[in-house]
């Protein structure tokens, strides 16, 4: 709210957000996020300091807030679980500040050439890798290698050919560089504003709800969180990447949507701290791999149930609702369903059914269609004698009347 009447005017208000460590961000800006109702996200409130002006800072108006934030008509409304392609390594560049990434961050210099180096020896790379940009600043050019857990800094463009040689393509160290290893959870929020409002809205409210959650619970030297380039979902923001050691110590990273400042203290409690997946907000992971076949579609869940790559909503619709129309369609996933307008083979079909679903199969599936058309047979008999008996009560009474 705002605390005192401003010397200016002016139309929507604009909130200046920016991710800032912990309590600085809130002395600085006058921005502070509280806690809502489950039933509820959280909600801003922001005093007239957040209203200096500086190029460091993310304008997002109040009337964005509502449409692009945690309260927008698109939140829930579609399944999360395998909207996750299967990948196996993850690789995280550090550049720039995210408030200055263009809407194609990849399309400057160093993430251009890394970028185009990855898919230029992607046939060489045994295992399938992909890259995102996170905030750099004083860090430009370190890379940070999951589940490897290694780090390598200050790459440059003229090094990313040496680089993608030696510890990509031969999975060996880095000959131009120095390998460190790192420890800890690393949380990976997208807060792409440029790219798309809904992550920029959300990104930056997440960040900041994470690192108060993180003080609070004295984790800050074992929980680490980056703001991160687009990761795919624009329509699920906001949208995070967390890697953590899971209960054998194996390093996983677990895509999650729809998360609100009110899932954080959860993420925390259950995924981080106890290695628990937060199911409803799940959206895959990494190193859900193809073998034995092309499996892109489907992927399972920690606690090993199956799930299917989420469908257009449409799509969904149309299989749920059963129309009479003839013809066959091919549905997504290689499923094909085919209705057909005899009413007599829809009949058949459920009288198939029920004999599957009593377990009978061969001779007994047989009987069925034999009683089915005996049934058939009968009526159409009873019909004729009805017809008959007609015919000869009417001739009767003809014969009397004349």
């Amino acid at each position: 709210m705002l605390h005192a009447p401003l010397p200016f005017s002016f139309k929507p208000p604009l909130m200046r957000i920016a991710h800032l460590p912990g309590s600085l961000f809130s002395s600085f800006t006058g921005i502070r996020f509280h806690a809502a109702p489950k039933s509820l996200p959280a909600f801003v409130s922001f005093s007239s300091s957040s209203m200096a002006d500086s190029n460091n800072f993310l304008a997002v108006s109040a009337e964005d807030v509502a449409k692009f934030g945690f309260t927008r008509e698109e939140m829930y409304s579609s399944n999360l679980a395998g909207t996750v392609n299967p990948y196996d390594r993850h690789l995280f560049l550090r550049h720039k500040s995210y408030t200055d990434w263009a809407s194609r961050v990849e399309e400057d210099l160093l993430p251009k050439h890394l970028s185009s180096a990855l898919k230029s020896r992607k046939n060489d790379i045994p295992s399938k890798t992909l890259l995102t940009v996170i905030e750099g600043e004083q860090s430009d050019g370190d890379v940070l290698i999951f589940p490897e857990m290694i780090k390598y800094k200050g790459l440059t463009d003229s090094d990313v050919d040496g680089f993608v040689e030696d510890v990509l393509v031969n999975g060996k160290p880095w000959t131009s560089g120095v390998q460190e290893t790192f420890t800890g959870s690393y949380v990976f929020v997208c807060a792409h504003g440029n790219r798309d409002k809904r992550c920029g809205v959300c990104g930056p409210i997440l960040i900041e709800k994470l690192n108060e959650e993180i003080a609070l619970r004295g984790l800050k030297d074992q929980v680490f969180v980056s703001a991160c380039s687009h990761i795919g979902g624009h329509k699920y923001a906001g949208n995070l990447i967390i890697f953590s050691p899971d209960s054998e110590g194996k390093i996983m990273g677990h895509w999650y949507g729809y998360v609100t400042p009110d899932d954080v203290p959860e993420l925390l409690d259950q995924h981080i701290a106890k290695g628990e997946i937060i199911e409803r907000l799940w959206r895959g992971q990494m190193g859900a791999s193809n073998e034995g076949g092309d499996k892109t579609g489907e992927q399972k869940l920690p606690n090993g149930e199956e799930v299917k790559k989420n469908e257009k909503h449409e799509e969904s619709t149309a299989q749920k609702t059963k129309e009479n129309v003839g013809g066959c369609c091919q549905g997504v996933n290689g499923f094909t369903c085919c209705m057909n307008a005899s009413p007599e083979v829809s009949e058949s079909k459920k009288i198939e059914e029920t004999t599957e679903s009593r377990g009978k199969t061969g001779p007994g599936r047989l009987t069925c269609w034999f009683q089915s058309w005996e049934q058939l047979d009968v009526l159409t008999a009873a019909a004729v004698v009805g017809a008959v008996a007609t015919i000869a009560v009417a001739y009767s009474y003809y014969r009397r009347s004349g």
